[in-house]
């Protein structure tokens, strides 16, 4: 049996707020899961740790204020509100209020350029751009429009728009790409993909530079930073990270 959590724990999902009932009424919403059926109440009281008698108390409660809808057959689901709130946070967000200051930090961590693309039709654009901090650096601008089946960007916002074949299905595998040369013989780089609510492709992430200095090891040490950063652009746009943070965690064949 599922045990309920102290006045000073918080339920299983959440960190403790200090005010019990909403961080019990927290773990009920952010223990669905993407792809789920409606929920069980038992295994709403395994995901949370909650006894069923509170958790019913609080379900119902939700469902109240549309946070939850339970089914005939007792079962729940998340309600209309929460695609409320939804479209209410992502209608107030500014994208590059989200994107720049992660971008800025890698940036600085890392001194390459750092762009963001999305795709426009059969093209990409350059939509933000963070210079490289280096003398030598590949001069790609803001606005600037480029092929979608070259360079690192443009393989990404394919693979994540469901394009078929190689290299496209190792991307959606790993979630990166990283190109050598590939659209400038000159420029070499290596990018990521970035979501947004429901899961959707926002663009591409990537590190930009000449090729002189973006060697294979100098890829797969950007590689794990790269996915963390747009693992963290997602959790801001209301996307799931998971699987990106998951790949940030993965060795690379061959990798020291």
């Amino acid at each position: 049996m599922a045990r309920s959590r102290s006045t000073t724990q918080a339920p299983l999902g959440v960190s403790a707020s200090g005010i019990d009932v909403l961080d019990r009424a927290v773990a009920i919403l952010v223990a669905f899961r993407r792809d789920d059926l409606p929920l069980t109440l038992t295994e709403l009281s395994v995901r949370t740790g909650l006894y069923k008698s509170t958790l019913l108390r609080l379900a119902l409660a939700l469902c109240h204020h549309r946070l939850l809808m339970r089914l005939d057959d007792g079962r729940f689901r998340l309600g209309s509100a929460t695609l409320n709130l939804s479209s209410h946070y992502e209608s107030s967000l500014n994208l590059g209020d989200v994107l720049l200051p992660p971008m800025r930090e890698l940036n600085a961590e890392l001194g390459e350029a750092v762009s963001f693309h999305v795709r426009e039709g059969d093209h990409r654009v350059c939509l933000y751009r963070i210079k490289s901090r280096f003398s030598i650096r590949a001069e790609v601008q803001q606005g600037d429009v480029q092929p979608l089946d070259r360079g690192a960007g443009g393989r990404v916002l394919l693979a994540f728009s469901g394009e078929e074949g190689e290299p496209y299905d190792s991307i959606r595998k790993t979630f990166c790409y990283a190109s050598f040369g590939e659209r400038d013989p000159e420029t070499s780089g290596i990018s990521a993909p970035v979501f947004g609510a429901q899961q959707r492709l926002v663009g591409a992430l990537g590190i930009v530079g000449p090729t002189s200095r973006m060697s294979a090891a100098e890829m797969e040490r950007y590689r794990p930073r790269l996915l963390v950063f747009a693992a963290r652009a997602t959790n801001l746009l209301g996307g799931d990270a998971a699987a990106l943070v998951a790949a940030a965690n993965i060795t690379a064949p061959g990798a020291a």
